[in-house]
């Protein structure tokens, strides 16, 4: 038979248990103390748990920035880059209104959650670029835009057709700051997009990490003061312009972008036009030019991501109307993203 079980009577230990008690009575009561005092000063202070997430509008003032690290003072300490595969900057100006109204009605959701579900579904961030302007009921109208769509990037810098160049650096340096991102697309506010298939093309495999990726051209300088398309300094240029992507839609690799943000303002070159001064910056890096015509489409096809009509306008003539004809077209707005036989 098993034997009987045996009990051990341990010595008592009132003593040690009373001890042990006293002291967890006295930790609670310090971290309860401690809890309090951080509701209380957080609460002053403006401190919040969980910060991070998806940059909504948000005013950069990049070029007061003197830490070093290309963020431009951005982000506040310890609070990291919204991460995405690839971020769509807008550019847009005081006078779009009405194309920002035409896209938010076509292929760029009206409202946070819409960009939120378009970028789970694309891996893509969308937002408004914009600089500032010295009128004041223009900042005011864009205030109370950014306070009902809130999907804007305000930048610290003259919103002027002469300055896009600037505005377009400005850009890349605040993007890179928002966002960890594989691609920086720039992409004007009168072209129709198709975000599904853009998403498509910036995650193809790549054996080069510094890609320019755009619709390639090459064409004459123009040296008549007259012309819209005038270059001041057209005697660097020679008389045709080097491989260089069509302002409306281009895309740089975040290599690329890191490269831009390294360097100071003062020491880039600028030309009159934006499209060719990010095409001069790239023939002195070692990037490659990724030519692909899918981005300047005249109309909608089964392959077609970006659509404007070209060569007649450097984006969709009379865009407000034009954007919104085309979304009604099936063959734009509800064709499969990839060709039937793929």
């Amino acid at each position: 038979m098993p034997s009987s079980p045996k009990f051990f009577n341990a010595r008592p230990t009132h003593s040690k248990r009373a001890t042990v008690a006293l002291y967890s009575f006295m930790l609670i009561g310090v971290a309860g103390f401690v809890f309090w005092l951080g509701v209380v000063f957080g609460a002053r202070t403006g401190f919040k748990c969980g910060t991070a997430g998806p940059v909504k509008s948000v005013r950069v003032v990049w070029e007061r920035s003197r830490n070093g690290d290309g963020r431009g003072g951005i982000l506040s300490e310890g609070q990291k880059r919204h991460k995405v595969m690839g971020f769509v900057g807008i550019q847009t100006g005081f006078g779009s209104v009405g194309r920002r109204r035409s896209l938010r009605k076509t292929w760029m959701p009206s409202d946070h959650q819409g960009l939120q579900r378009l970028e789970e579904a694309t891996g893509l961030a969308f937002r408004f670029v914009i600089g500032r302007s010295k009128d004041e009921s223009k900042m005011k109208e864009l205030r109370e835009e950014v306070a009902e769509f809130d999907d804007f990037i305000l930048l610290d810098i003259e919103e002027e057709y002469s300055k896009l160049p600037y505005k377009t650096l400005a850009f890349f340096k605040a993007a890179y700051a928002l966002y960890e991102s594989e691609f920086y697309v720039k992409a004007d506010d009168d072209i129709y997009l198709r975000p599904d298939r853009l998403s498509l093309l910036l995650a193809k495999e790549r054996s080069h990490s510094q890609t320019y990726l755009g619709c390639m051209k090459k064409g004459p300088v123009f040296t008549d003061s007259k012309l819209k398309w005038y270059e001041p300094q057209s005697n660097l240029l020679g008389n045709e312009y080097f491989l260089h992507a069509y302002g409306p839609i281009y895309a740089l690799s975040a290599d690329v972008v890191a490269s831009l943000v390294a360097l100071r303002n003062n020491s880039f070159r600028m030309f009159s036009n934006e499209d060719v001064t990010i095409g001069a910056w790239m023939l002195a890096m070692n990037v490659k030019h990724e030519n692909d015509k899918s981005l300047c489409s005249p109309e909608c096809t089964e392959t077609s991501v970006a659509v404007w009509d070209i060569p007649k306008c450097s984006g969709l003539c009379n865009p407000e109307k034009k954007l919104l004809e085309l979304h009604q077209l099936e063959s734009c707005s509800k064709s499969p993203t990839l060709k039937e036989d793929e």
